[in-house]
């Protein structure tokens, strides 16, 4: 009896130190902008009226009347900081930027949202051709538009337009011994051994 409880004891602690001691990978912390992400998934209702006072005249028109940027234009088309991408309206997370990728396009394009409930996808036909429209989930801003041209591992291609957009930059972390200080959601680089 006595001995079942001292080796009970000593498994629960071996288990609890061994989960203590394992590193957080900077580029796994994003499991908190994903909480962040389900805490903001209720509703934004606002008139046309409230959207116009809170929003520029150029945000107005791409978030609430389905407006276009021209490519090369936005801000946010060659940004390179790191950090978390939310809706310019409502400020929702939406995108990270460890999923942003050189497209080409002249936009902002990410091959995944933040989180698969932070942005909705709705058919477009506007143009005459059949699109799949991105919108703010929380807000119903229109984004751009998602394309089945992107990278691994979605192949999946969100263009957004940057004034549908605000970034909101991650700081540094500290050096330590895992390498050189770099932010959040910067991917380390893992060199391989040579053969």
């Amino acid at each position: 009896m006595f001995t079942k409880k001292i080796l009970s004891l000593i498994l629960f602690l071996g288990l609890f130190l061994s989960l203590s001691c394992v590193k957080r990978d900077p580029v796994l912390q994003s499991k908190s902008t994903m909480k962040a992400v389900e805490k903001t998934t209720r509703k934004v209702l606002r008139t046309s009226q409230e959207w116009r006072k809170r929003l520029t005249p150029k945000q107005f028109h791409i978030l609430r009347e389905k407006g276009t940027e021209r490519a090369f234009s936005g801000k946010y088309w060659n940004e390179k900081k790191s950090g978390v991408y939310h809706c310019a309206a409502c400020g929702a997370p939406l995108f990270e930027s460890v999923h942003k990728f050189k497209s080409g396009t002249g936009w902002p394009s990410f091959y995944r949202p933040v989180h698969p409930k932070a942005v909705a996808v709705k058919g477009d036909t506007s143009l005459g051709v059949r699109r799949e429209e991105i919108l703010c989930a929380r807000c119903d801003g229109h984004l751009g538009h998602v394309f089945d041209d992107g990278p691994e591992p979605t192949g999946l291609r969100y263009c957004v337009n940057s004034e549908s957009l605000s970034l909101q930059t991650q700081p540094l972390i500290a050096p330590s011994d895992a390498g050189p200080a770099r932010r959040p959601y910067e991917k380390k680089s893992i060199k391989k051994p040579r053969r």
